[in-house]
């Protein structure tokens, strides 16, 4: 059941005040194939597919601005380009953070960006989540990561599911909404200054969008953030929550400015809009009438005093010198996440350990005793074995592939984000799963090997189970990288 929509967001300390602009933005697809033609035919005359033409608009502090168009306008494209996942190179125009040029790498320090696929763990509880990106992202240690996880999910209206696991669906975890929540809080833990959001209620009812709208409203006037989102198709509610629209028709701005100046232009351009119909909506059904010029109010553009500029700066630079944690602190914090995923994933594991050892009763008793064999055929059988034992040991990581793909999703965003080094992450990882493989390495090599008759030594049965181990390690690791 979704809470009341009225709980308020505790006011806390404001954030610094943060305004972004862009300036003549324009990005086209183009592709590696395209490039190479370019290159290798100079006489191509082919036109660029153009995603954004010359879009210029701004996001203010203390504001929701929503990204509105038809589909395929370019909304998340814009988005994406505000939040830095698309090389500047690619882009042509200039982004204006407090109307300096923006440095991606440090605007997503004082950034949080919320994307319409919740990335989340989903054998993870709601307030395992928030506290472990609390720990990756924050200062100070458990007990302020603590503090800090408790007070937001008062603020998110979460507390009633602190200890409901994530899960795949609503079937066997938390509702959409509360989920889309707790994707948002990921990205409040450590108190961004700007909240960019695509489609912030998607898959969402009535009564689940207007709640997390919102609250990002209440956010904003308490605190001071500048929130951008996109939004497909808002209801009456959430429509007037909005302090600016931004409306887009193939990657050109129709529209910059409030609500009630939209109705203005629709009214000064001769439509009358019907009783009981969504503004938005009307206009993007008619935004050919549009003529896409800068309105008055987005022309009114003030740039941010000198004074907020040094120390919006200066706040820029102290967030791209050092990660919240140690190395150390990071592959702890990693590895006992590492270790609650793992556990809670007994089918997996456990299938694994039967299969290591189930497969190395079989393959023994097939290749019984070849290994005292002696002659051309014998060596053939031999290599016949070692032939199955590798590719079993190649092939028994797969299963794990939807998890690592997961995991993966993940590992880029908070990387992307400065939360924790690679390097950490994959130290974290190799140290978790050393042991485990190791075990299923020796269930499946204690069977085969004694059955098989090979060398009948102690240092020739380590010596195999140290190479099924290195097999198991590497295409654990082929399978993660994928």
């Amino acid at each position: 059941m979704e809470l009341p929509v009225t709980m308020p967001v505790s006011g806390g300390q404001r954030t610094t005040p943060y305004r972004i602009e862009t300036r003549n933005l324009g990005y086209k697809l183009c592709t590696q194939f395209d490039e190479m033609k370019f290159v290798c035919c100079a006489t191509s005359r082919r036109v660029p597919s153009f995603i954004l033409k010359d879009v210029n608009c701004e996001a203010r502090p203390v504001e929701i601005t929503a990204i509105a168009g038809p589909s395929g306008a370019g909304k998340t494209t814009l988005l994406e380009i505000l939040a830095g996942k698309i090389s500047p190179k690619k882009v042509c125009g200039q982004v204006l953070v407090n109307d300096q040029p923006m440095d991606t790498k440090r605007f997503r320090r004082i950034s949080g960006y919320v994307t319409q696929d919740d990335a989340l763990f989903p054998l993870l509880t709601v307030e395992e989540t928030l506290m472990f990106s609390a720990l990756l992202r924050l200062h100070g240690g458990k007990k302020e990561a603590a503090s800090k996880v408790r007070q937001l999910m008062k603020d998110l209206g979460l507390e009633h599911v602190a200890a409901s696991r994530i899960g795949w669906g609503s079937n066997n975890g938390i509702s959409g909404g509360e989920r889309r929540r707790v994707s948002i809080g990921v990205d409040l833990v450590h108190d961004p200054g700007v909240i960019l959001i695509d489609e912030p209620t998607s898959g969402l009812d009535s009564a689940s969008a207007f709640h997390v709208v919102s609250l990002l409203k209440t956010m904003v006037v308490n605190q001071g953030k500048t929130i951008i989102l996109t939004i497909h198709q808002p209801g009456f509610r959430i429509l007037e929550i909005f302090d600016r629209i931004i409306l887009l028709s193939n990657g050109t701005v129709m529209h910059n400015g409030s609500l009630h100046l939209l109705q203005q232009r629709l009214n000064s351009a001769g439509h009358c809009i019907p009783n009981h119909v969504n503004l938005l909506e009307f206009a993007i059904d008619v935004i050919g009438s549009l003529d896409g010029t800068p309105t008055s109010e987005a022309l009114n553009i003030h740039p941010f005093p000198l004074q907020e500029r040094l120390v919006c700066s200066h706040n820029l630079e102290g967030k791209l010198l050092v990660y919240p944690n140690s190395r150390l602190e990071e592959v702890v914090i990693l590895g006992q996440r590492f270790c609650s995923n793992i556990f809670r994933t007994k089918q997996l594991f456990v299938t694994r350990v039967i299969q290591a050892l189930v497969a190395g009763l079989v393959l023994g008793t097939i290749f019984l005793n070849v290994g005292r064999e002696k002659g051309s055929i014998a060596l053939q059988t031999q290599t016949g074995f070692f032939a199955f034992s590798l590719t079993f040991l190649l092939s028994s990581t797969t299963e794990g592939l939807p998890i690592f793909l997961q995991e993966r999703r993940i590992l880029m965003t908070e990387t992307s984000k400065g939360a924790y080094r690679v390097s950490s992450y994959v130290i974290a990882n190799t140290l978790i799963f050393l042991p485990f493989l190791f075990m299923v390495g020796l269930l499946y090599s204690t069977p085969v090997y004694w059955l098989v008759g090979l060398r009948r030594n102690i240092d020739g049965f380590i010596y195999f189970s140290l190479v099924v181990w290195m097999v198991l390690l590497m295409s654990n690791s082929v399978v993660a990288s994928q």
